[in-house]
């Protein structure tokens, strides 16, 4: 296993100390950290992230989940609950770029860390607030969970067969979006604060993160009065893109383009379709889609996966297999791109988990550690970084402020 490149990212430089646990927050720390970013993520004494025990599977007792989520991080411990470890954060904060968190709006405030206690200690701290309704409005003091935010946002509500109730992906969407939209935020303040010398406030919520990725939904309702409706493998209209039976599994297909389409009929070997009146061009195909998806169903039925695979993608028609964890292993592509990796783990030896997304050409991210334990660099940032005594270090742990 290759060690981790020294060049570690163009955020290398930057420091993020991370208040966050769960998703949200952690996820966002995860992104700053995989470009560069030094984060030192904070956990309550003795506790610890839920994430440390969350996940469906797990090896040995231990969560494969925070591995992954916590990876590039420095783990610190402090109780931020006492003035003392309020104090501390505060030491932190004069030497960090940025603060996540995902609590609950008033939580900062009421430990004495809001934001304008802490601009007076960095005047150019970006302070990432991820929550489930955001930091004002009428429902920004409820209790937000992932799954709310999807279904306030429009998601859950398209999402599934039309006859049977909303359903939902099998990750935890929302809050990754809100991560990710979190952590688009941040760059863009740290960008303005080049000018101006200052940081600011990114008020992330849950809801809003999803409805952003909500397509025309809200304008097609505005302008049509029409309500998208749950419409399982297909978007209506929109044909053909569909999963598609072949004899040995499932296979999807995307040939929704007008010349697409017309490399999918020459592969079909009935190039006549695309000059069919039913299917010559994009509205047409939407009106007959039941009946072209039959078709294309009918001829790929004849066909195995693989077979059916290179054919089309000698025709230049885009498809491909249904992916499980085991396929994106063997895949050739994943192999050649380093989509997935092999970190090096203390009790797992190594734990391959995906790589760093997007991939830049000169100064890309990293992957230098898994998720450390609970407290694992308190010396590293308290003797280190602030350079406190070992008589200090060992005040506040006998205090249980750390």
């Amino acid at each position: 296993m290759a060690p981790p490149p020294d060049n570690t990212g163009p955020l290398d430089g930057l420091r993020a100390l991370e208040m966050g646990q769960l998703i949200a927050g952690p996820f966002c720390g995860q992104l700053l950290g995989d470009f560069g970013a030094e984060v030192i993520k904070i956990e309550q004494p003795g506790r610890g992230d839920p994430m440390r025990e969350w996940g469906r599977e797990k090896s040995g007792g231990e969560s494969l989940w925070w591995p992954v989520v916590a990876r590039n991080k420095k783990c610190i411990t402090v109780n931020a609950r006492e003035t003392a470890g309020q104090e501390i954060i505060k030491d932190l904060v004069a030497q960090s770029d940025f603060l996540i968190e995902n609590f609950r709006p008033g939580t900062l405030e009421k430990w004495n860390l809001g934001y304008e206690v802490l601009k007076e200690v960095n005047p150019g701290l970006i302070l990432i607030r991820a929550t489930g309704f955001g930091q004002t409005g009428p429902y920004a003091y409820r209790a937000g969970y992932g799954a709310i935010g999807e279904a306030m946002g429009g998601l859950r509500y398209v999402v599934g067969s039309p006859d049977r109730p909303p359903s939902r992906m099998g990750i935890s969407i929302g809050d990754t979006l809100t991560a990710s939209f979190s952590c688009v935020g941040a760059l863009c303040a740290l960008h303005a604060r080049q000018s101006t010398g200052r940081g600011q406030v990114v008020d992330s919520a849950l809801y809003e993160a999803v409805l952003n990725v909500m397509e025309s939904l809200i304008t097609e309702f505005d302008q049509t009065g029409f309500i998208r409706e749950r419409t399982g493998a297909i978007l209506p209209n929109v044909a053909p893109s569909n999963v598609y039976p072949t004899s040995d599994g499932e296979h999807l297909i995307a040939a929704n383009q007008d010349t697409v389409f017309a490399r999918l009929a020459e592969a079909m070997e009935r190039p006549e379709l695309a000059a069919d009146t039913r299917y010559m061009d994009h509205n047409s195909r939407g009106r007959h889609q039941t009946e072209l998806d039959d078709l294309i169903g009918g001829w790929t039925a004849t066909l195995s996966s693989d077979a059916l695979g290179e054919l089309l993608n000698r025709h230049g028609v885009p498809n491909g297999k249904i992916y499980t964890a085991p396929d994106m292993l063997q895949d050739a592509h994943f192999k050649a791109r380093e989509a997935i990796i092999k970190v090096a783990h203390p009790s797992f030896g190594e734990l391959a988990m995906q790589n760093v997304c997007p991939k830049l050409s000169s100064t890309p991210g990293s992957v230098r550690w898994c998720g450390a334990e609970l407290g694992e660099h308190n010396e590293d940032v308290y003797r280190g970084l602030l350079n406190y005594s070992e008589e200090k270090v060992s005040a506040l742990r006998d205090a249980g402020i750390i």
